[in-house]
């Protein structure tokens, strides 16, 4: 299989899909790797290592080809698809990385138009076998611990309780909305820090993981034992439920130095968490590190990737954490795609499109030219496919 790694465009994104380690282990598997030049230098990773671990270094045009797979961590927006290099995008191409399908359909249907089959790494279905590849909970792991570095760096107090020459330093109070996997990890790096955690989550599931951790689980006298989907991830909650929830949360985000917010529902607005009148009650010097930013904020107040000051409380809204800390990040990213190329190759090393199984069948957003994936193609309005049978395509349901 030829393999290609262009650098990416976006101005914000210093990752790179594929590290000379995954490098090494495609090359070992007997696939041509192609990386453009310097596509690895905002992580770090000069042109050199990847010659090394075995790819050709070449020119964005060279790398896109006329075929093969092609990996990105954020793949290309609708208007780079009418650039010279885009343009050659085509049936004998597959196209993997980040684009955002349930929530930006147009530009996945924009890709699959191209005739190239879009395979999503956002839609990696949570289960056993494929953990190894959940590029989601990677990336969410490197922004929970960022966050929390960022709020302990911005915070005007420090996280753990000492005991100095000027008197005892009381432990600054951390509150985390959301025990996702960067909750989690939020908790973690938190009392890493020595800072008094406690956390909350919709998902009566999520108390034990919250208190696995080291954190004090909030339970609020709710109903919400229908707040999970079949995948795991929370879904909406009613408006009265999540009034209800807001009155309940107020007094703990008031009394904490940071709250870190990470509470998002896939395809969808972030839920509102923490309302105007929460963070009038925050202390002067509270800090709110807000990672559902992008699709809106969990908190009301919040500026995607640009800082709030009210009445003295700090609201951040980073949307580029993971490209922060982007050796790592690339590292984890590039581990999960091979272990996604190992999976969907044969023995030959060519993709195979088996749609019975279940992880092709969910990350494959199109195929031929056409939006294969039900959820994708229900958001555009599309009809279910039919099978030659006259059934719904394996892994569908019939309307």
């Amino acid at each position: 299989m030829r393999i290609g790694v262009p650098r990416q465009a976006q101005s914000r994104e210093r990752r790179v899909a594929l590290t000379p380690a995954g490098v090494a282990k495609l090359a070992a598997d007997g696939h041509e790797v192609l990386v453009e030049v310097g596509a690895g230098l905002k992580a770090g990773i000069p042109d050199g290592n990847f010659r090394d671990a075995g790819a050709t270094i070449d020119q964005r045009v060279a790398v896109i080809g006329g075929e093969g797979a092609i990996i990105q961590t954020v793949g290309p927006a609708i208007d780079e698809l009418n650039q010279p290099d885009w343009s050659r995008l085509g049936p004998d191409h597959t196209l993997i990385g980040l684009h955002d399908p349930l929530w930006d359909p147009g530009r996945a249907e924009a890709l699959v138009s191209t005739g190239a089959t879009i395979v999503a790494l956002e839609l990696i279905p949570r289960i056993s076998r494929a953990q190894s590849m959940d590029v989601l909970s990677s990336m969410a792991t490197v922004a929970g611990y960022h966050a929390v570095l960022l709020a302990a760096i911005r915070a005007p107090r420090l996280f753990p309780m000492m005991m100095t020459a000027g008197g005892t330093v009381p432990p600054a109070k951390v509150v985390v909305l959301g025990a996702g996997v960067a909750g989690l990890q939020a908790i973690a790096t938190s009392r890493r820090l020595g800072g008094v955690v406690e956390a909350y989550d919709i998902r009566p599931a999520a108390m034990e993981q919250i208190a696995s951790v080291g954190a004090k689980p909030i339970k609020l006298d709710l109903d919400t034992g229908e707040s999970q989907d079949a995948g795991g991830y929370a879904k909406a909650l009613s408006d009265e439920l999540n009034r209800r929830q807001n009155e309940a949360l107020l007094p703990y985000v008031a009394d904490a130095d940071v709250v870190i917010a990470t509470a998002a529902i896939p395809g969808a607005a972030s839920p509102e968490l923490i309302t105007t009148a929460m963070v009038e009650a925050m202390r002067p010097g509270s800090v709110i590190v807000d990672l559902a930013a992008e699709r809106g904020g969990n908190c009301r107040m919040t500026d995607a990737d640009g800082e709030v000051n009210h009445n003295g409380v700090l609201i951040l809204g980073p949307t580029d954490l993971p490209s922060r800390a982007a050796a790592t990040s690339s590292l984890m990213f590039s581990n999960n795609v091979v272990s996604l190329l190992r999976h969907l190759a044969d023995e030959s090393g060519k993709l195979v499109w088996d749609f019975d199984d279940e992880i092709t069948v969910e990350t494959v957003v199109g195929h031929d030219g056409e939006v294969t994936h039900p959820q994708i193609r229900a958001k555009l309005g599309m009809t279910t496919m039919v099978g030659p049978e006259g059934g719904p395509e394996p892994g569908e349901e019939e309307e």
